[in-house]
């Protein structure tokens, strides 16, 4: 008992099987989170080591190269590469996409605990970090206050971050930029030395002054006492009233000698918001949570906690990731909606009868709703890549129940009960619906089987198409036949002088039928011409092909820019500040789009998260800036990227600078950078520079960074051992001595509700602001005596490197290019290459091109192996299905038409050939040849009839040319809202839309007539050799008639 048949016999059954499904797909959409991408763990770790006080020399030499020996044994490796601060190093270990993480990181410990006993001794243990996109902020707010703003820091820490670290999925919230309060106790060196005291003696005073101590229990009477003695600091101004000695009778205080300032730290990071002083707040979520819920809850608690909060402290959003993820997932769904329209009124414009129309409508949300359930199942999100992946299928869904409907209309016409012609119409065409669904299988599922970035993004879209496309095909040959045979009924001949819509369709259709007869049976007439005219038209737009420009992927416009900008090493903090200022009012002069500028400058002392994530520097500037929405400016965020370059180039403080448009968390950069391997430093950054300048040359190139510092200088102090042994001295001490007077002594607290404030003892700035004045700073020596530094050494100026980098354990120099607004990769990425093969190379420097361009190239090749697949397995089921070698060649030979036609709307649409556009191409070979399937499986049909060869051809394809039509028009409608989508996230994917859109519309058009004329030849072939041995049989046998009796006589005995 077939399928069909039953669901025809049983319809309430069927129908409530249907119904099932559909509440529990609803049930699962209405579960599923809403993210970006699919869950993807970036296959990075890194390992941080800290060793004070070392150079970056001595990093890379006695920690990095140590760590990388170990490291590059680990299994799976795909990159190891390092950079050597002064005090740190970083070593990032790439895997391979899928790999597991956990037992990597193992495998990454084990071999730092190797790594460990051939490290110096006073080296902390490194860590190690798993870097995934989730430590990207989901948020960044620019807090900024008036009054408020000494107080900031701490008004946050009571009020905000407490709650934001209680909201389920939030991992971290750091503020950063905002004022820091200490006490400094600034020492004048002269008068300490008058008063014979020195710098530590003060530091030990106020860590002895500043205790409470508790002096036991006291027993008086019937109570019991405890005794304390209270001696913390209540005020700050309590410090400098200490008393530090007497001398003449005279009491010392502290302020005698010192100047007390409780106060804000010195400049370090310093954050200004829209010109207001203030502090950036970020927030970043756990690896596995949802970040618009996170976001979600996360905006609720802010707005919660500024009821709370002093009325000057404003809040404003520099960065949302799940604002950009929110709009482009309602875009989609947008475009969904209105192919799903589109495509409802092809159907109604071809059939005219509304309830095949309903029957047809009918399977899109079916197996639309399958894929939540697939989502919801598995752990998914509703993301972009599953989103358009829904909106890839919608068109293709309807295929297989229009050819069943078309069919079964047929037998209604001709007169047949709605039930009979529901069970023999499937019948008919059962077979070829299920083959024109394995190919388009054919053709997505090898997409689950790409490895790398491409396919951890494109696994789910692969996994979507098939599953809805199979359930499509399910509905087709269950559900439609069943209605039809409950709603279907006779169409009654209508008067025809009344109008009716379904006899106007039909009229027009007709007509449209009888020109495309007439134009087959010319075709077949001339077959040379067309076969030579379209062949000629392939190998034109293969020409053209060249012109097409390549990139890795569509970069989306998220209103965002970050802009870095590095000036002259060694440049004071106040200097870069005036430079920020001064770009600061031209962008808001010249750039009316920007809603916020948030300018950052100047370093930490200690080294933490946020500035892992921008370099910071007393030299460099980071800026971020916001820019309207989408839909209220002209302009792309690229163009306003552009004359912000234009902007910086105008200064000539600033050496270098780049301007980029994602705000983190999003796919594949935009860069091409130019790798220069090789040990010598002096070689390597000439080289890095000229290289620099020949690629300004290039046009539309940017942004050119080159990854090494400019080296910077140091003040290094040269002590003598002889005289440091005279005075009883070693190097640590004076080293430490140093350090107390010029970075300051630290050895106490100052605390206050709850809070706790550094103490700072240091030497005034005047007097450790020039060579001669730390020359003549005094220590004291090991007899008690006081010596001048100068008479223990002489202090030299150093240039040192103040970064290394290295790659797969050589010292590696980088050159980064960003191409400009629409200029494309691939043209910079070849430009790079001429300047590579035409600067002569230092024997020991080897010179390679890398960054996105180089991810660009493995993608490209993953898609070409993934076509090669496609193309065979599409074969095989084919073969199988007319169980010959040739038809199936007769049908692909369809496919390079496609091509044609995506090089042609690539170039009208002036659309790069990215990643994106790629994947558009390859899916075509599966919708292309369904076509061809259709067309050939009746004209088989019509000659086993007994049919002659062209009139078989041009009957079979009139009766199927409204099923090509509709099949191909629902397929192009439902890519429109993608091709000409505006808004968030729509640069994603216009590129696919229009590659599909074109090739598909190129293909239909050249298959409707290539198929059939080569049809005809291959089988005229057949004819011809099947006529000449009927000749040659029938020769023979005229032969033997008239040598019969001389053959058949017996012999004479």
């Amino acid at each position: 008992m077939s399928i069909y048949n039953t669901a025809v016999n049983k319809p309430i059954s069927t129908l409530m099987v249907f119904l099932a499904i559909i509440v529990l797909g609803v049930a699962a959409y209405i579960q599923l989170p809403v993210d970006q991408y699919p869950k993807m763990d970036p296959p990075y770790i890194t390992v941080m080591a800290t060793y004070p006080g070392a150079n970056a020399a001595d990093i890379e030499e006695n920690v990095t190269k140590i760590l990388e020996d170990q490291l590059n044994s680990v299994d799976d490796l795909k990159e190891l590469t390092s950079t050597s601060y002064d005090n740190l190093s970083v070593i990032s270990l790439e895997f391979e996409w899928e790999v597991n993480l956990d037992e990597a990181s193992n495998d990454v410990r084990d071999a730092v605990d190797k790594a460990m006993s051939s490290l110096p001794d006073d080296i902390d243990r490194p860590t190690i970090m798993r870097f995934n996109t989730s430590m990207m902020p989901i948020l960044i707010y620019a807090v900024t206050a008036k009054e408020s703003y000494p107080g900031i820091d701490k008004i946050l820490d009571d009020k905000l971050i407490t709650r934001l670290n209680r909201v389920d999925g939030v991992a971290s919230v750091i503020v950063a930029g905002a004022p820091e309060r200490v006490v400094y106790v600034d020492l004048d060196p002269n008068k300490l030395d008058a008063y014979n005291l020195t710098l530590e003696q003060i530091g030990n005073k106020i860590l002895a002054e500043n205790k409470d101590i508790s002096s036991g229990n006291v027993k008086m009477g019937q109570m019991d006492y405890t005794l304390r003695v209270e001696g913390e600091f209540e005020e700050s101004d309590q410090i400098k009233n200490i008393v530090l000695g007497t001398q003449n009778d005279k009491i010392i205080y502290l302020r005698d000698v010192a100047n007390v300032r409780d106060t804000l730290k010195d400049i370090t990071l310093e954050q200004t918001i829209n010109r207001g002083r203030g502090g950036v707040l970020m927030v970043t979520k756990q690896t596995d949570a949802n970040a618009v819920a996170v976001a979600k809850q996360a905006k609720s608690e802010i707005e919660k906690a500024q009821r709370e909060l002093p009325t000057d402290i404003k809040f404003q959003i520099i960065s949302d990731n799940s604002d950009f993820i929110i709009k482009s997932i309602n875009n989609l769904q947008e475009s969904l909606m209105y192919a799903l329209i589109f495509v409802i009124l092809i159907v109604f414009l071809f059939l005219g009868r509304w309830r095949a129309t309903f029957i047809i409508a009918l399977t899109i949300p079916i197996s639309l709703i399958v894929a939540f359930i697939y989502l919801f199942a598995t752990g998914e999100s509703l993301n972009i890549i599953s989103l358009s992946s829904l909106s890839i299928a919608i068109g293709m869904v309807v295929d297989d129940a229009i050819v069943v409907l078309e069919n079964i209309t047929k037998h209604i016409d001709r007169g047949s009960r709605p039930r009979e012609a529901a069970k023999y119409g499937t019948n008919e065409v059962w077979l070829s619906v299920i083959v024109t669904t394995l190919v388009t299988v054919a053709v997505f599922f090898p997409l689950t089987l790409v490895s790398g970035m491409t396919g951890i993004l494109f696994k789910q879209l692969g996994w979507i198409v098939c599953i809805t496309v199979c359930t499509s095909t399910v509905t087709a040959i269950s559900l439609t036949p069943m209605l039809c045979s409950q709603l279907m009924k006779i169409q009654e001949k209508t008067d025809s002088s009344k109008f009716s819509f379904y006899n106007f369709v039909s009229r027009m259709l007709e007509k449209l039928d009888s020109a495309y007869e007439k134009l087959i049976r010319w075709v077949l007439v001339h077959k040379t011409v067309t076969i030579l005219s379209m062949f000629a038209l392939f190998f034109a737009s293969m020409f053209l092909a060249k012109l097409i420009k390549t990139d890795f992927m569509p970069q989306n416009d998220q209103n965002y820019l970050n802009v870095y900008a590095k000036m002259q090493s060694g440049q004071r903090v106040e200097v870069t500040r005036e430079v920020a200022l001064e770009i600061d009012s031209i962008i808001r002069k010249d750039i009316p789009e920007i809603t916020l500028i948030n300018l950052s400058y100047g370093s930490e002392e200690e080294a933490s998260f946020a500035s892992m994530m921008n370099s910071t520097g007393n030299n460099i500037l980071n800026m971020r800036l916001r820019t309207t929405d989408i839909k209220d400016r002209q302009r792309s965020v690229f163009q306003i990227a552009d004359q912000v370059r234009g902007i910086l180039k105008a200064f000539p403080d600033i050496l270098q600078y780049t301007v980029t448009t994602s705000s983190g968390g999003s796919m594949g950069g935009n860069n091409v950078d130019i790798e220069i391997m090789g040990h010598d430093f002096n070689t390597t950054t000439n080289l890095a520079h000229s290289i620099a300048e020949k690629a300004r040359q290039i046009p539309g190139a940017e942004d050119i960074k080159i990854s090494r510092d400019e080296d910077k200088s140091e003040l290094r102090i040269m002590l003598d051992q002889d005289k440091l042994a005279r005075h009883g001295l070693t190097t640590s001490e004076v080293g430490s001595y140093m350090r107390n007077r010029i970075y300051g002594y630290r050895n106490s607290k100052y605390k206050e509700n709850g809070e706790e404030y550094d103490i700072i003892v240091r030497f005034d700035e005047k007097y450790r602001s020039s060579i001669t004045e730390i020359e003549n700073i005094i220590i004291p020596d090991g007899k008690g005596q006081k010596v001048r530094l100068k008479e223990l050494g002489e202090i030299q100026e150093f240039f040192s490197p103040p970064n290394i980098e290295r790659k797969s354990k050589q010292r590696l120099l980088k050159v980064s290019i960003t191409p400009a607004a629409g200029v494309a990769l691939g043209d910079i990425a070849t430009a790079a290459q001429e300047i590579i093969d035409n600067t002569e190379i230092p024997q020991e420097v080897s010179m390679y091109i890398g960054g996105s361009y180089e991810d660009q190239q493995e993608s490209f090749s993953s898609l070409f192996l993934l076509l090669l697949l496609s193309l065979m397995l599409v074969y095989i089921v084919m073969a199988a299905q007319f169980e010959s070698f040739k038809m199936p060649f007769i049908i692909m030979l369809a496919i390079p038409f496609a091509f044609t036609g995506v090089v042609l709307a690539l170039l009208l649409t002036n659309t790069t050939l990215s990643i994106v556009a790629a994947l558009g191409a390859i899916m075509l070979v599966g919708i292309v040849t369904k076509n061809g399937i259709v067309l050939i499986d009746f004209i088989n049909l019509m000659r086993e009839r007994g049919i002659r060869l062209y009139d078989a051809i041009a009957m079979a394809c009139r009766s199927r040319l409204r099923p090509v039509l509709m099949t191909t028009l629902t397929t192009i409608l439902g890519m429109v809202p993608m091709a000409v989508g505006q808004g968030e996230g729509a640069e994603m994917w216009r590129p696919l839309g229009v590659a599909v859109i074109g090739g598909l519309t190129v293909s239909t058009i050249l298959t409707l007539i290539l198929v059939p004329v080569l049809y005809c030849s291959f089988a005229g072939v057949g004819i011809r050799r099947t006529r000449k041995k009927i000749k040659k049989d029938r020769e023979l046998n005229d032969y033997y008639q008239l040598h019969k009796e001389k053959m058949t006589k017996p012999r004479k005995q």
